[in-house]
């Protein structure tokens, strides 16, 4: 329950579109307190939904579902707010009966104390009753020196101005009269000292004392805000401000190694009184004063508990080089569970202003056999400010937009030392051939296979995640000036032995190279830049706690900017659509492209159902989850074809079992009879196999590359394909999604979906990239009225939904309950 507001504990299931405002709230059960999906509703909005057949199992709903009958009966009856005093004791009855859960989010800054039962209700009451009228407290000071003050009671309704209650009983509103008493009573629950207000022939204003100011100023406030009471303290007395300084102390004559190192600067409150900073003097002053109110340069200020802290207890803890560098680039920091502006001074504020910079274009490196474009030029005045300070970078470009040439450049701007590049096995053979191409005069060696020598360093030398798994000791041995993760998706996840290996490796700079730096969760972008800068973003736990469950809930909007300020000196993303990044590219056009299922096809589908389903209800646990998986595969293997679900030899007939085979037919006709080229993706190679026979049974040239095809195989295959020895080049999705450059395509069939559309986004940039010439078309094939009708509903959102988090895989379904798993899965007849 929140002023004016009902949270239900995600009351629809995580549905997207259902009512109220989504978000998360904090509630504090049994197991500890926990974070949970949360939807906000007006109180006129919640009454309905509350009185909805509430589930008997659920206490919480159940109160508040008398309550809200309660309130009903109330405004029906004309309540305006004096209770009698059976009506008094029932409603404390009720309250007393009131659920934990029923009030678990806690005081907001305080997870040790829950609202009270009786205020809470209270409130309710008057929100469903219609009470209009809003009480606040003015706090006045009488005689600052004699420790005065008093509590006037201030009245509004609606868009009318505040008067005082004074005014109010001069006016003879006798309706009005009894619900500024209801709020009172409310506050009084509260906050007790109010209470004397209740027998007050004028319930008008109140004497306060130095004990009741001070009580006000910490705890007191905020237990009247839960009661809907604000307080509002005079302007002439409020203006202490408090701040942390970062202490940058003398710059370091080698800045990288100072980030690199174990360094520790200093970390201090810092309190002004209107933007003019409080010398150590004046900060004894406060600490050593013993009242809420206190004379400082000439003027009273009013003195809050946490600012008479912060003036006796001036040093925080100390900050490794790195937290220091990310608290100033977010501009705030968390102490104690609270955010603070944090400022420095300076060479570090040197720093901040040079990483803030939006880079401007640079020079070309001499031995570079390119024309960089401008944001290009960008991109390597980015990098070489990030890697001159020791720090690391995400250079995460749509694919297509030229990062190999871009980390080229920078070895070549660089001129110091080697060039460790780690790379998925398909991309050793792009990585040589372009560093040929623009940089002849750099040597470049493989440390895969069989040519694993590292003698003699002087330029490039490319390696695999693989061969870095099975043989990290010769790398690591050595100290590089820059190391570079391509692909670094591939690491997203870091407790995987991929991205533990990968750390072992030492350099002077670390880049990565990725057109997906999310596409699962933010902990994946944590993972990358944990790697390219170590201790930026804090543990992996800290940062979920601190940014990825307030960003991704959206429940802190702030949250949001705070983080983008944090990661945007060291992730640089550009996209083709974005104005002047890439305006020689054509047009691309993706379609949706509907098939119907051949009857063979319904059929097994609609038995794979039946069966499935029954063994998904007789199950629970991961049981249960691998038979969503198992059930979800399946129907997406019947829509693809038959022969792959039936798993039939290679002597099957293909043709007229398939809708999407049919309309890949057709398209392959009209494809070739114009002299255009292809990319087929499937996510199965079985499916690309029998795609293969297909064809070549057709008397079409194809190609197939999939995750057991050589390196040096599927080299050969791209150039063939580049050069047009072959029209249609089938491919795994997984084993060709990234890296290739396939740009004599100018279309693309994505044969069957994958769960996640930045995957599909992808492996179409194989074909619309730097260097394609004509318009590219892409063709997403999909099955009507069956489970991958749905999902392609919810790919089409989450594209929309550009840098949101994307939920990944079959997993992303194993949690639907039996009912909406059956609604997914059922086969919709067209008509």
């Amino acid at each position: 329950m929140e002023p004016g507001q009902v949270v239900f504990w995600d009351p629809d299931g995580g549905d997207p579109g259902g009512p109220g405002a989504a978000g998360t709230v904090r509630l504090v059960l049994a197991d500890g307190v926990r974070e949970v999906p949360a939807r906000r509703l007006p109180v006129a909005d919640a009454v309905p939904v509350l009185l909805a057949n509430p589930p008997e199992n659920d206490p919480s709903a159940v109160f508040w579902a008398v309550a809200a009958e309660a309130g009903i009966r109330l405004r029906e009856a004309g309540w305006t707010g004096p209770l009698e005093p059976a009506e008094d004791r029932w409603l404390r009855r009720l309250a007393e009966a009131m659920p934990p859960h029923a009030h678990a989010a806690p005081v907001p800054g305080d997870d040790t104390r829950l609202p009270e039962p009786y205020p809470l209700l209270l409130r309710f009451l008057g929100d469903v009753a219609g009470l209009a009228v809003r009480v606040s407290l003015r706090v006045e000071a009488d005689d600052l020196a004699g420790g005065r003050f008093r509590a006037v009671v201030q009245v509004h309704g609606g868009a009318e101005p505040l008067v005082d209650a004074a005014r109010l009983w001069e006016s003879g509103d006798q309706e009005a009269r009894h619900e500024v008493v209801l709020a009172l009573r409310r506050a009084a629950e509260a906050w007790p000292p109010l209470a004397p207000l209740l027998s007050a022939a004028v319930p008008s204003e109140l004497p306060l004392g130095d004990e009741e100011v001070g009580e006000l100023l910490s705890a007191g406030a905020g237990r009247l805000a839960e009661a809907g009471i604000s307080v509002h303290w005079p302007a002439e007395l409020t203006g202490l401000t408090a701040r942390a300084v970062v202490a940058a102390g003398d710059e370091p004559g080698d800045v990288p190694s100072f980030f690199g190192g174990g360094r520790v600067l200093e970390f201090d409150w810092q309190l002004a009184l209107g933007g003019a900073v409080l010398s150590a003097a004046e900060l004894d002053e406060l600490a050593e004063a013993r009242r809420p109110v206190v004379r400082l340069r000439d003027r009273w200020v009013l003195l809050d508990p946490a600012s008479a802290d912060r003036a006796r207890q001036r040093t925080l803890k100390p900050l490794t080089a790195v937290d220091a560098l990310g608290a100033v680039l977010a501009g705030t920091t968390e102490v104690d569970g609270e955010p603070v502006e944090v400022v420095t001074g300076g060479w570090l504020e040197t720093v901040r202003e040079r990483l803030s910079r939006v880079p401007e274009p640079g020079e070309q490196p001499p031995g570079l056999v390119a024309t960089l474009r401008d944001y290009q030029l960008r991109g390597l005045r980015w990098l070489s400010t990030v890697t001159a300070l020791g720090l690391g970078g995400c250079l995460a470009d749509d694919m297509g937009l030229g990062k190999t040439v871009t980390l080229i450049a920078l070895h070549l701007h660089r001129g110091g030392g080697p060039t460790l590049v780690v790379c998925p096995a398909s991309l050793l053979g792009t990585w040589e051939a372009e560093i040929h191409r623009f940089a002849p005069g750099a040597d470049v060696r493989r440390f895969h296979g069989g040519e694993r020598s590292l003698d003699d360093l002087d330029g490039f030398v490319l390696t695999t995640y693989g061969t870095l798994r099975a043989d990290p000791e010769p790398l690591a041995a050595i100290e590089w000036d820059l190391l570079v993760a391509d692909e670094a998706q591939h690491v997203k996840n870091h407790r995987s032995e991929t991205a533990k290996t990968l750390r072992q490796l030492r350099s002077s700079a670390r880049v990565a190279l990725t057109g997906t730096p999310v596409e699962n969760t933010l902990s994946e972008l944590w993972a990358i830049l944990d790697w390219t800068t170590p201790g930026l973003l804090g543990s992996h736990a800290e940062f979920r706690e601190r940014w990825a469950k307030r960003v991704e809930s959206g429940a802190d909007p702030a949250a949001a900017e705070r983080l983008g300020r944090l990661l945007r000196p060291f992730l640089l993303r550009r996209r083709k659509s974005d104005p002047g990044i890439a305006p020689e590219l054509p047009a691309k056009t993706e379609t949706d492209r509907p098939v119907s299922l051949t009857t063979e096809q319904a059929a097994l589908y609609e038995a794979a159902v039946r069966e499935l389903m029954a063994e998904v209800g007789a199950a629970d646990g991961m049981a249960r989850r691998g038979r969503i998986v198992k059930l979800l595969t399946a129907l997406k293997q019947i829509c693809n074809h038959p022969a792959q679900y039936l798993r039939e030899d290679g002597d099957t007939p293909l043709s007229g079992r398939s809708g999407k085979l049919e309309l890949l037919d057709e398209l392959l006709d009209t494809i070739l009879a114009e002299d255009g080229a292809v990319l087929v993706f499937t996510q199965y190679v079985v499916m690309a196999r029998l795609l293969e026979r297909h064809l070549a049974a057709r008397g079409i040239g194809a190609q197939l590359l999939h995750g057991g095809t050589p390196v040096r195989q599927r080299e050969e295959l791209v150039r063939r394909f580049q050069d047009g020895a072959v029209p249609v080049f089938l491919l795994s999705l997984k084993a060709a999604g990234t890296g290739l450059t396939l740009t004599r395509a100018d279309h693309v069939v994505h044969y069957d979906r994958w769960w996640n559309p930045a995957v599909e986004d992808q492996a179409t940039d194989r074909a619309y990239r730097i260097g394609q010439t004509r318009p590219v078309q892409v063709h997403r094939l999909v099955a009507e009225g069956t489970v991958e009708d749905r999902i392609a509903v919810m790919l089409r959102e989450k594209r929309a939904l550009a840098d949101a988090v994307l939920t990944g895989g079959e997993a992303a379904f194993t949690e639907l309950s039996d009912d909406e798993l059956a609604e997914l899965v059922q086969l919709r007849r067209h008509g």
